[in-house]
C-alpha cells in the first residue's frame, strides 16, 4: 500500500475476514485509489495547508488491509494523527518518507527482520511490538524524550543506536530506523 503524497487523520488495520484486498472509507475529501500489480496507490488530489494544522473537524479515513497476505506500506509526504494497527498481518516493511507527527502504531509478530523507517523526524510517535520481539533502534540527529522498552533518554545529540536483549541472536525481529531526529517518541514491547 502507499500514500503518495502524505497520510492525515487515518486508521490502517488488519482485518482477518476480509474476502477483498482492502476497503476504505474517507471523509469529506475522497482520494484517487488505483490497483495496479498488487499494490494500491491513495493519492490526495492537492494537500490542503489546513490538513496538516489539525483545523478541520472531518471523520477521519479507516483503511482495513486484508490480513491473509503480506503488506508492504509505504507513506511519502509525511504522515500525522496517523493511528497504524497491523497486529495480525504479516508485515514487509513499513516506512514513512516526510517526517512523522502524532503516529502510532502496533506492530505484528515479524517473520525475518522487517524495517521500519521514518525519514525526515518524528514527533509525538509511539511503535509498540509484540512482547518478546528484539529490536534496534537507530536515531540520526539527536533524541528529546525518548523511551526504548525500559531505557529513558532525555536528550541525546548525534547519532544513537539501541539493541534489544537478544537482537542479534534473533531471526524474527524489528530494525527500526529514524533520520532528522526524534521528540516525545516511544518504542516498546506492547
Amino acid at each position: 500500500m502507499r500514500f503518495t503524497n502524505g497520510a492525515h487523520r487515518i486508521t490502517i488495520r488488519a482485518e482477518q475476514h476480509m474476502q477483498s484486498l482492502c476497503s476504505a472509507r474517507f471523509g469529506e475529501r475522497m482520494p484517487m485509489i488505483a490497483t495496479r500489480r498488487g499494490t494500491v496507490t491513495i493519492r490526495y488530489s492537492g494537500a490542503q495547508s489546513c490538513d496538516w494544522l489539525d483545523c478541520g473537524s472531518e471523520c477521519p479515513a479507516e483503511v482495513a488491509l486484508n490480513a491473509r497476505i503480506p503488506w508492504e506500506i509505504e507513506v511519502r509526504g509525511g504522515a500525522s494523527q496517523l493511528v497504524v494497527d497491523l497486529r495480525g498481518l504479516r508485515l514487509g516493511s513499513l516506512s514513512v518518507d516526510g517526517g512523522a507527527s502524532r503516529l502510532e502504531v502496533l506492530l505484528p509478530v515479524p517473520s525475518g527482520t522487517v524495517a521500519v523507517v521514518i525519514l525526515g523526524g518524528a514527533s509525538n510517535v509511539a511503535i509498540h511490538r509484540p512482547e518478546g520481539v528484539a529490536a534496534r533502534l537507530r536515531v540520526g540527529g539527536g533524541v528529546t524524550l525518548l523511551k526504548f522498552d525500559d531505557r529513558c533518554i532525555g536528550a541525546a545529540g548525534g547519532e544513537l543506536d539501541l539493541q534489544s536483549r537478544g537482537y542479534d541472536g534473533a531471526t524474527d525481529r524489528y530494525d527500526v530506523a529514524v533520520t532528522g531526529g526524534a521528540n516525545n517518541a516511544t518504542f516498546d514491547e506492547r
